[in-house]
């Protein structure tokens, strides 16, 4: 299956086995560091390792991956803190989208034969589960609000 091939390829076999569909995907951590960008905006590397509860060296090393690929780009702090920021490029929001797409049209090929009932309680049980984890970590992920549950390939 080629979506699973994906997610087991490093970045550079991807590029290596010259299969464009996934030389493409980005990785977990470079979408997720998108992600949340896109959702708060322009962050410093020590407020995006608040946010991921990782390492200062560890965000420094993903976001340093983004930046050679031109995925974010550093900028002055927009509030006039010393500490430059980092915020998603066009090309960034290009493969995010791309990539959300990508897994939405996944996600909707796994689901494709649960009934509306099954889709409704599975969204609500899942952004409850979702809500109590960021309730108990103390760390809401920013997210847009829908009526439609993510079951139906909404956020």
């Amino acid at each position: 299956m080629l979506v699973a091939r994906c997610h087991v390829l490093t970045p550079r076999d991807r590029k290596a086995s010259g299969d464009e569909s996934c030389a493409d995907r980005l990785d977990r951590s470079a979408y997720l560091v998108l992600s949340r960008l896109d959702a708060e905006g322009a962050m410093s590397i020590g407020q995006l390792a608040d946010a991921f509860q990782l390492d200062v060296s560890t965000v420094n090393r993903q976001t340093g991956t983004l930046l050679r690929g031109g995925l974010v780009e550093r900028i002055p702090d927009p509030d006039g803190g010393l500490a430059r920021k980092l915020r998603v490029t066009a090309l960034g929001t290009e493969r995010l989208t791309a990539e959300r797409d990508r897994r939405r049209t996944s996600l909707a090929r796994l689901l494709e034969d649960w009934t509306p009932e099954d889709l409704s309680r599975f969204g609500e049980v899942l952004t409850r589960f979702n809500r109590e984890v960021e309730a108990h970590d103390g760390r809401p992920w920013p997210r847009e609000e829908t009526t439609e549950s993510p079951a139906e390939g909404k956020r």
